[in-house]
């Protein structure tokens, strides 16, 4: 099993925004998303009127997708989806995902992509939202079956109007790459074998990769770190940073990079506080968190984000064996803190607490780190959402715009500092966390804040929407690579660069 997808291609051609006769003539398929209110444009496109008289003959409370075959000689069939009032990126996302599913029981070779009356919808322009959806719905993944799946592809896509399908390519790359990463098996994916691949993208892509063993990090001072990954029989743990430069225009001044942390577990067995077995089924996706950051280099540097980026990857086990840590441990982070052991399965707010504290030591431009960090934030949120927690009060509406332009929509939570008294250890500077967990996902951001160095932006985004059964918005699968949309988004905010810089003194 590789264990990186193969580098996709599409042969994409371009139209004018309408449709025309011609086009519809030699395309096996349209996909054409519209307002409901703009139904009665149908009448204007070639084959109108047949598609005037389907959605005329179905109920009003029909299906917002429906499709019908033109009688051209391809016999195009035509997948509409109508649009409600006021829809956002996430809708738009969704209604896209359930057009291309339809569409792909026929598997057509050339597909054209439209949008009719839609110019004042909100969020993603509703042709970008059914490129996205087919590029996802269309890509690999993992699989060591016998016989390997069937997979679609159309030959052509013709794209009608003005998007920018190679910026929207580039994007669910990304998320493509972090959902293939978190897809595969621990016993293909372990620390030593990701590190592995992720020396070929750095290869590929030409960033700068420094990895910091558990030896190294020993010497640094990474108590939390090393704690975790004891555990495991294999000494293959690391921290790995990935360094993204964009060329550097002649007299541009020096940029502070972004840093991106991601949690790296790539199994989870609870350590000595064992998990059950249900629980500890789906805990190979434990690196997920790291994955969204590689893939949201990936995707920046394809789209060519224009300033300085790093990826800190904290890539590790939490096993049980002899040399695991256990419960009243006390250790000291990389940062001088010292913590107090309380359950061994909250082993991410570990390695990440040594992650931000040695990404701070390069005073970036701002800290963003992923986590599929605690069952609370799923229990607070279901899997729809995510959850955001920050050290700058100027981001929280940055953050929930992003997700909502995006359509991976996130909730900015509270994290005020009176959470700590709760944190306040009788041996050591800091507990780990509580052992009742009530409001998990709100300590565990204070307990993290603790590593962030002083005066650097932050954001923690607790990814409870890594997974979700029957997918989310246009990703059909249950793995949903949430969070890579969100950050190019964030990223791309001139709003949220202006919110990195310290506020001025009042005169």
């Amino acid at each position: 099993m590789k264990l990186l997808p193969a580098h996709r291609k599409y042969l994409i051609s371009h139209a004018s925004s309408a449709p025309s006769a011609a086009l519809i003539a030699r395309a096996d398929a349209l996909l054409l998303m519209l307002p409901a209110e703009c139904l009665a444009r149908l009448a204007q496109l070639p084959g109108g009127d047949v598609l005037r008289r389907e959605r005329e003959r179905l109920p009003r409370a029909a299906a917002s997708v429906w499709s019908v075959t033109l009688p051209t000689r391809r016999g195009t069939r035509v997948v509409t989806g109508e649009l409600p009032a006021g829809a956002d990126a996430f809708q738009q996302l969704t209604l896209a995902g359930r057009m291309v599913h339809e569409l792909a029981a026929v598997e057509p070779r050339v597909v054209a992509l439209a949008s009719v009356g839609a110019d004042g919808v909100r969020g993603v322009a509703p042709v970008a939202a059914l490129l996205t959806a087919l590029f996802a719905a269309t890509e690999a993944r993992p699989s060591q079956k016998s016989q390997p799946p069937r997979r679609w592809q159309p030959a052509e896509l013709v794209v009608c109007g003005r998007v920018d399908a190679a910026a929207a390519l580039a994007i669910e790359n990304g998320a493509h790459l972090a959902r293939w990463l978190t897809a595969l098996p621990p016993n293909v994916l372990y620390p030593g074998s990701y590190r592995r691949a992720l020396a070929a993208l750095a290869r590929r892509h030409r960033w700068q990769m420094r990895t910091f063993s558990e030896a190294a990090l020993r010497r640094l001072g990474a108590g939390a770190f090393a704690a975790v990954a004891r555990g495991s029989r294999n000494r293959d743990a690391a921290l790995v940073r990935l360094e993204y430069r964009p060329r550097q225009r002649r007299g541009a001044q020096a940029q502070r990079p972004v840093a991106l942390v991601g949690k790296g577990l790539c199994f989870d067995t609870g350590g000595h506080n064992l998990k059950g077995a249900k629980s500890m089924l789906d805990m190979h996706i434990d690196m997920a968190g790291s994955a969204v950051a590689v893939g949201t280099l990936e995707a920046l540097a394809a789209s060519g984000y224009p300033g300085p980026v790093d990826a800190w990857l904290a890539i590790a086990e939490n096993r049980i064996g002899p040399d695991a840590y256990t419960q009243q441990d006390v250790v000291t982070a990389a940062n001088g803190t010292t913590i107090q052991v309380m359950h061994t399965d909250a082993e991410g707010r570990m390695v990440l607490a040594d992650a931000l504290a040695l990404a701070s030591r390069t005073r970036p431009a701002c800290i963003i780190d992923f986590a599929t960090l605690t069952g609370a934030c799923v229990n607070a949120l279901t899997e729809r959402l995510s959850g955001v927690f920050t050290n700058r009060p100027a981001l929280r509406d940055v953050l929930e715009a992003a997700g909502t332009r995006s359509g991976e929509r996130v909730w900015t939570f509270p994290t005020p500092a009176d959470f700590d008294e709760d944190l306040d250890s009788p041996t050591a500077d800091i507990v780990q966390c509580l052992i009742d967990g009530k409001g998990d996902h709100i300590y565990a951001a204070r307990f993290l804040s603790r590593f962030v160095g002083a005066g650097i932006p932050w954001a923690h985004v607790d990814l409870s929407s890594a997974m979700r059964t029957g997918g989310l918005a246009h990703v059909r699968a249950p793995l949903t690579g949430f969070g890579v949309r969100f950050a190019v988004a964030l990223l791309s905010d001139p709003q949220f660069h202006r919110a990195l810089r310290p506020a001025r003194p009042p005169s």
